[in-house]
């Protein structure tokens, strides 16, 4: 697979037990994903309301050729109640990550987002620990904006986390 083949694509039917792995299956969501058990259904529940897109936030597969390698979501956050931004993320099966996936993915969510909604701003949030998402933020064009002391709860202790955000002006 060449990062060159990494594409997204909206999500089939047959995508959702490959995403529910992520809700059920700890190995699937490790080192940092994995916050317990939670409602395995939501996903199903908004596929059959609106295949996972819809005005406040949605979800795209990210594959190569047939692979299924993951998915990029976002979700709208209002800062005001006349303003928003989009906040975004990944999850990646183990096989995709360290290979440039993540990095490409995240280039094509920010390409389509900007492309197609009057967004100014997308951010996105890691754990401090997981330096090869921050990594692959900054080589998609992402701006570390500073550390969120004992933002996230796993695994039974707080952690710290880092904002990252890119602009539409940051795109060249």
């Amino acid at each position: 697979m060449s990062i060159d083949d990494v594409a997204l694509r909206p999500v089939a039917e047959y995508d959702l037990p490959l995403m529910e792995r992520f809700l059920t299956d700890p190995e699937t969501a490790a080192p940092f994903q994995w916050f317990g058990w939670w409602d395995t259904g939501r996903w199903r529940r908004r596929w059959a309301e609106n295949g996972l897109l819809g005005d406040d936030g949605g979800h795209l597969m990210v594959v190569s050729g047939t692979e299924r390698l993951g998915f990029v979501a976002w979700r709208k956050v209002k800062s005001t109640p006349a303003t928003w931004y989009w906040n975004m993320g990944i999850g990646l099966l183990a096989e995709a990550r360290g290979r440039g996936v993540g990095t490409e993915a995240q280039r094509q969510l920010v390409r389509y987002l900007f492309a197609h909604t009057t967004a100014v701003r997308i951010e996105a949030d890691t754990e401090a620990e997981n330096i090869a998402e921050q990594r692959a933020l900054e080589k998609a064009g992402f701006t570390r904006e500073g550390l969120l002391r004992s933002v996230v709860f796993r695994d039974g202790r707080w952690r710290d986390g880092v904002l990252y955000s890119i602009l539409r002006d940051d795109m060249v």
